[in-house]
């Protein structure tokens, strides 16, 4: 068996979960590659989608938000979508890549490899597997046709029936978490003599940070605030011109696990594989400046079934951080209920899945 997981460089989120799912299967002797998907297009793609995705996110990520809106509206005529058409050119680039590579079985983290495998599929026998990393269906997962479809929890079950996945190869198991990131010690670089509150800005440092982190420090003075900037350097300068001792600023880090499992509270907007990091390793979470779109339904998820704390402007971030810094009851109301919806063994129950599916695939 030889496993390669397909990923797209827009948003950290996709990139993160092939990560997890290739450590998960190479960690029980399965040979697993991750493969960004733009780079079979042309050696610029990668580069490229990943601008236009950091430039629709912008400022309050309006543009974004409005093309999701247009893709929802789209995707309930039931017409093949424009993305479809697209990624079917890819479709010969895709071929000689699995047979060149020998591969038996491929995922996609991302619709377009999934759209590009499903037209594929229709000319020649092949196995793939769709991963959803947002706790929604976004418009046109249903023009896809995976021997199976991990979902991120059972609770979502009948909404992508209703948008249109066939019930039979919904796989209900979680979005994937290796165990070696929810097995993490906590962080040598961290003080231990207050209580830490970690702020996740996603990898592209999405958000008003500034004036939050002011806020925060300004009313919560007696605990840590440790903020992680991603890749955005500029924020990262900016917030370290803040002279304030409770004030711990990081750029992109490789050890989110550790820093996560020091917290006391974790605030992030709400990425689908960030959310589910934190969930996984049962921390109080609030939500924050999402990007327009999934990520608002991301949070609602959360938020309408007691898992985290939505808010929407500075001051109810501090008065949500305030709260859960004295309410041990909400909080462990919250580790309870992601311990309930969240399966924290997503990625060693795929792996027993594939084993139990296609263990006898040859190469």
């Amino acid at each position: 068996m030889k496993i390669v997981v397909f990923t797209c460089s827009t948003g950290g989120g996709h990139n993160a979960c092939a990560k997890y799912i290739k450590e998960e299967f190479n960690l029980n002797g399965i040979e697993c590659d991750v493969k960004d998907y733009f780079e079979l297009i042309g050696p610029k793609a990668s580069s490229m989608a990943e601008k236009l995705y950091l430039d629709s996110t912008k400022g309050k990520g309006s543009i974004f938000g409005g093309v999701y809106k247009l893709g929802e509206m789209y995707s309930k005529t039931n017409i093949p979508s424009p993305i479809y058409g697209l990624n079917v050119l890819v479709k010969n680039k895709l071929r000689n890549f699995l047979n060149e590579n020998g591969y038996t079985l491929a995922m996609g983290t991302h619709l377009f490899p999934c759209l590009a495998l499903t037209k594929l599929k229709k000319e020649q026998y092949i196995h793939f597997i769709n991963v959803a990393t947002d706790y929604a269906c976004i418009p046109f997962w249903e023009e896809t046709n995976p021997d199976a479809f991990v979902i991120p929890s059972v609770l979502l079950r009948e909404e992508f029936i209703k948008k249109g996945i066939r019930g039979d190869v919904i796989l209900p198991i979680g979005i994937p978490v290796a165990t070696t990131f929810i097995n993490a010690r906590e962080a040598q670089d961290l003080p231990k003599d207050k209580d830490i509150v970690l702020i996740v800005s996603g990898s592209m440092g999405f958000g008003d940070l500034r004036s939050v982190v002011l806020n925060l420090l300004s009313q919560i003075p007696d605990v840590y605030f440790v903020v992680i900037c991603g890749n955005n350097k500029s924020l990262e300068e900016d917030l370290k011109t803040i002279n304030n001792p409770n004030l711990i600023v990081r750029g992109f880090i490789d050890n989110m696990n550790e820093y996560i499992k020091s917290s006391k509270i974790v605030v992030t907007k709400p990425g689908g594989l960030t959310t589910t990091e934190v969930a996984v390793m049962n921390k109080p979470l609030i939500h924050i400046n999402p990007i327009p779109g999934v990520e608002d339904y991301n949070a609602s998820f959360f938020a309408n079934n007691n898992m985290s704390l939505q808010v929407n402007n500075v001051n109810d971030l501090a008065n949500a951080v305030g709260r859960l810094l004295l309410d041990v009851n909400l909080r462990n109301e919250m580790i309870e209920n992601q311990s309930k919806y969240i399966n924290k063994n997503s990625a060693t129950d795929l792996v027993r899945y594939v084993m139990e599916n296609y263990g006898s695939e040859k190469l």
